[in-house]
């Protein structure tokens, strides 16, 4: 056996290295700067500490923090350094999990007081302590039932239920200075590298995500290698903060939450209701120009349908009652309402496609934890519509649903977007031939549209593979958007059927969609993506229109008249108090105009303009002004369907 292995670099260039060499070793051969830059390595695909030897030829990539899998180990590695700085501070504390996740990492802790944000400083304080000792990871492989006595002896019970869970024989445990970990790494090479840390927050959470376990406490962080990088990212945390749905919410007196009547369940106020009316009615619209027909579905359905649908079986997080002795389920989704409507007339190839849309109601059983704000509730609407379609009619209609997502997320200002094909999860319904011939009918539409797209393993729907669409906002985070989702299961589980050219039945394909997804979250998305902001035909109040003294209210509700005439929204200051401060209160509810008058412009037919982002335009003729608004009021035509258009 040679004493050298042969390493191929992501460039296809290959370098020789002595057999035993650690990765870090082979990756000063390749350049020291890099070295320094490195966090860990793949090697054949798997994941490297640096310190491992590498005894076989193979594939050699080194990573770094500028890729995603070297910010996932940097920020695994800082949660290690941050439990260390905890356990060293309170000893008493037992930790749980401490994974990496977006933008940073967090540590759940069992301990006898909930964390303060004061705690915080100190924690602080101790990790960059434990950086600068630039003390090294170690990886030790460990029977259970060593691992066992080791968790035993720090009366970690935690760290005992997961060890009993691994089905090998043998554990992985990290060590840094006296911190010794339950983890399958990989980790940096040692804490110096972690040079910016930054921890952000305190949190309930319980462990595992179930209410019947205990509450333990969360500590969110963050970690950079270089200072502005943090700075760029706590920047960023500032701005999503002023950005945030809830304080917007509460601030131009949108929605509301209740605990005392149930979580997770919204309530609109004037404001919010009409910004709901009017991306629903938009969103209404829109379907019917594209050939959609509306259906309404019920809310409660035996539960029979939910077993046949299979959603029952997936342990879908469902809400049930007793109806006479019989058990409903109120609806988490509404495609077997629209299968019902579907069967209820026999079906001819020259019906389809059949295109039914419903803004459904749907309720889904959310744990506490994982609810927030509009993002996610326990009750919110779908603009939801499903295709009944012939197998050669599937990749058009696919592409009608892709071109449809496309309008109306740029109508509302989401110009970007990613594209993923999210494959079989390991529960789910159907044969394997079932579920690739839907990922080859989506994969044939995503080809036919020339569009770029990530596979997410695992991804779909128990049903079928989708095509999930992220929009990206101004902060440049990804949401949740349309899905496209294909079907062959449920036409066959409800026996759904059409008459074909040759007077034999065929299935129908079936396309499960949505274009802006669950209203509520669509909402809650898009008002942080305008900052509150809303565009003039989106706004709920177009124009507010402030009186200056009491004799001016007749002109002011003159004026308003006038412009409901031309169907703008519009509200009238009745309030008492100086013209200075009506004007300050009009602006913080950001909206797009303020009118003011006076003796002056009633005198003149005039009202005195105000504008979102640019100040006092002076005055002008009030049809002048409905003039120069009016191609504000509507939305972007260049997004909305021709009459007529069916594509």
């Amino acid at each position: 056996m040679s004493d050298q292995v042969t390493l191929t670099l992501p460039d296809g260039s290959e370098l020789e290295v002595q057999r035993g060499a650690t990765a870090l070793e082979a990756t000063e051969r390749i350049g020291p700067g890099l070295a320094r830059a490195a966090v860990a390595a793949k090697v054949n695909g798997e994941l490297f500490d640096l310190s491992r030897p590498i005894s076989e030829d193979a594939e050699f990539e080194v990573l770094t923090f500028d890729s995603e899998e070297g910010k996932h180990v940097y920020w695994h590695s800082a949660s290690h350094v941050m439990a260390d700085a905890v356990k060293q501070l309170y000893p008493e504390a037992r930790p749980t999990i401490g994974p990496a996740i977006d933008d940073g990492f967090y540590y759940d802790f069992d301990v006898p007081e909930p964390f303060t944000e004061d705690d915080l400083r100190q924690i602080e304080q101790k990790m960059q302590e434990i950086i600068e000792a630039e003390e090294p990871f170690s990886c030790e492989r460990i029977s259970k039932s060593e691992a066992e006595e080791l968790f035993e002896e720090q009366q970690n019970r935690y760290k005992l239920e997961l060890i009993d869970e691994v089905e090998d024989d043998v554990v992985s445990i990290y060590e840094h200075g006296d911190f010794v970990d339950l983890c399958r790494g990989p980790h940096v090479p040692d804490t110096g590298r972690i040079k910016h840390v930054k921890l952000l927050s305190v949190a309930g959470a319980y462990w595992r995500g179930s209410e019947a376990n205990r509450m333990l406490s969360r500590i969110y962080g963050t970690a950079y290698p270089r200072k502005q990088q943090l700075e760029d990212h706590l920047e960023r945390i500032e701005e999503a903060r002023r950005r945030d749905h809830r304080r917007i919410g509460r601030e131009l007196d949108l929605f509301s939450f209740h605990e005392e009547a149930g979580a997770g369940l919204v309530y609109y106020h004037p404001r919010g209701a009409m910004l709901r009316h009017l991306i629903t009615e938009f969103a209404t619209n829109e379907h019917i120009r594209r050939g959609y027909q509306i259906v309404r579905t019920p809310h409660l359905v035996k539960s029979n349908m939910w077993e046949t649908s299979g959603h029952a079986q997936q342990a879908y997080p469902m809400y049930y009652t007793d109806i006479e002795g019989q058990s409903y389920g109120i609806k988490p989704m509404n495609c077997p309402g629209h299968v019902l409507v579907y069967k209820s007339h026999t079906r001819s190839y020259r019906d389809l496609p059949i295109r039914y849309f419903e803004l459904g109601t749907v309720y889904r059983h959310e744990k506490s934890g994982v609810l927030h704000g509009l993002l996610r509730v326990r009750g919110f609407t779908q603009d939801d519509a499903h295709i009944f379609c012939r197998m050669d009619q599937l990749t058009e209609e696919i592409t009608g649903v892709i071109e449809f997502a496309d309008d109306m997320l740029r109508a509302f200002g989401f110009d970007e977007y990613e594209v993923f094909l999210s494959t079989r999860p390991e529960k789910s319904i159907g044969a394997d031939d079932v579920w690739e011939q839907a990922t080859e009918a989506l994969r044939g539409a995503l080809k036919a549209n020339d569009l770029t797209w990530e596979i997410d393993e695992g991804g779909g729907a128990f049903y079928g593979p989708k095509i999930d669409i992220k929009m990206k906002d101004a902060l440049g985070r990804l949401w949740q958007g349309p899905t496209i989702q294909c079907d062959f299961n449920l036409p066959e589980r409800f026996d759904m059927t059409y008459v074909g050219a040759d007077g034999e039945e065929h299935r129908p394909a079936m396309v499960h969609r949505v274009v802006l997804a669950g209203i509520e979250r669509f909402m809650g998305v898009f008002i942080e993506q305008c900052a509150g902001e809303f565009p003039m035909w989106i706004a709920p109040v177009q124009v507010k229109i402030l009186p200056i003294n009491d004799r001016n209210f007749e002109y002011a509700e003159t004026v308003a008249h006038r412009l409901r005439c031309e169907d703008m929204r519009v509200e009238v200051d009745t309030e008492s108090g100086t013209l200075g401060n009506k004007i300050r209160q009009a602006e913080l509810e950001k909206l797009p105009y303020i009118l003011v008058v006076g003796d002056n412009e009633e005198e003149a037919g005039e009202v005195a303009v105000r504008k979102r982002g640019e100040g006092d335009l002076g005055p002008t003729k009030l049809e002048a002004f409905i003039e120069s608004v009016r191609p504000e009021t509507a939305p972007d035509s260049r997004y909305c369907a021709l009459p007529g258009d069916t594509s």
